[in-house]
């Protein structure tokens, strides 16, 4: 059944303790249960911003000229166009938990597919695919980074389901992202949160070592300074904000097929049923 809005505002004051729970899941059995009750049969993907597309990938081929590539986004838009229910949140959860000065708090999660019926109504509203498009238009324009996926953690907190029955899009900032916890948690649960498949982020030969980068830039901390210069870690999920707040044009993201975006709806279309 929907959470009772006190239900909600008991998550907000736990929110601050995110690290410290994510820590207990090394503990063997705390691990396992956590596991099972709210992040069984995850498949998440972060999603690269489309303004470092347009700015710097390029198709990984052996070719004269640069190949145009779909933007990342166009993932989001062909599920909304796939989904027959349209929800979005009046906050994002972790932002207003967070008193994030930022970016906007009223800018939530877009859930899709018949589960979403069942939040209570106090938290958001229904809406057309035409309103989901350019909501999500508006997130990318504040800076916000998607993430999109099946998460169970997200039908527990609003009490719906089933599960393969809601897809969440995530709204991300680096600063207050409930993802931050990555670095934290069991790798057998942080396997669940992936970047796009063929995305591949490289520090070149421009970097003078200024270290912005590791300044709350990336959400899982994958960015190292190591003997004057930037390093990818293998923590990285593929957003691009690197990309995006190098000064001296030093990270690169590529994808390395064109048809990368059809293999990521594809895989995460096995995890959903949006009809």
């Amino acid at each position: 059944m929907a959470r009772p809005l006190w239900f909600v505002e008991l998550i907000k004051k736990t929110f601050p303790q995110r690290k410290l729970i994510a820590q207990l899941t090394h503990v063997p059995i705390i691990g396992r249960i956590i596991d099972k009750m709210l992040f069984e049969g995850d498949d998440i993907i972060y999603l690269p911003k489309d303004s470092t597309v347009r700015r710097r990938i390029q198709v990984d081929m052996d070719l004269e000229q640069p190949v145009e590539t779909a933007l990342p986004s166009e993932i989001v838009h062909r599920f909304i166009d796939e989904a027959n229910f349209h929800w979005r949140m009046n906050f994002c959860i972790c932002r207003e938990s967070a008193q994030c000065e930022d970016y906007p708090i009223d800018y939530g999660c877009l859930f899709l597919g018949e589960a979403a019926k069942g939040i209570n109504p106090d938290l958001g509203k229904q809406i057309t695919k035409e309103e989901a498009h350019e909501y999500i238009r508006k997130c990318g324009e504040v800076g916000l980074v998607h993430m999109v996926g099946r998460n169970k953690l997200d039908a527990m907190w609003l009490g719906v389901g089933p599960g393969k029955n809601l897809m969440s899009i995530c709204n991300c900032c680096p600063c207050c992202c409930l993802w931050r916890v990555l670095p934290s948690i069991t790798p057998d649960i942080g396997r669940k949160v992936t970047k796009m498949p063929g995305v591949n982020v490289t520090v070149t030969d421009e970097c003078v070592g200024c270290g912005l980068c590791t300044q709350d830039v990336c959400f899982t901390d994958a960015i190292k300074m190591v003997n004057g210069k930037a390093v990818i870690t293998d923590a990285c999920r593929g957003c691009g904000r690197c990309v995006e707040i190098c000064p001296h044009d030093a990270i690169e993201l590529t994808i390395d097929r064109p048809d990368r975006l059809e293999e990521s709806h594809a895989r995460i279309s096995r995890s959903l049923d949006l009809k």
